[in-house]
């Protein structure tokens, strides 16, 4: 007897993000911009964004990219930050370790 099996569903780390594949009218839904990966060696930094290469300072679209970490961005349009995750979908929680009292 086989029983059915279901599983988790995963993004694909690979799939291009949802702004760059048309919508069902054919038309591109509007959305953040999608951080896809971060090189960070010491003669140069860069990110790339919706496929587009963009190095530090540099401009991604009207925004300026003033931070790279090996998590994270941030774009700065005048006095606005815009931070976008590598990956958002996941969050850092604090786990208290409770050591056995001696």
């Amino acid at each position: 007897m086989q029983l059915p099996v279901h599983a988790q569903d995963l993004k694909d780390p690979t799939r291009p993000p949802n702004s760059l594949s048309p919508s069902r009218e054919g038309l591109q839904e509007p959305s953040d911009p999608v951080l896809q990966s971060v090189l960070i060696a010491p003669n140069r930094k860069l990110a790339i964004i919706d496929g587009q290469t963009v190095k530090l300072y540099a401009k991604f679209g009207d925004q300026t990219l003033v931070r790279i970490t090996e998590t994270s961005v941030v774009l700065k349009r005048g006095s606005q930050l815009q931070t976008l995750n590598l990956h958002p979908d996941f969050s850092k929680k604090l786990i208290q370790s409770t050591a056995p009292s001696k």
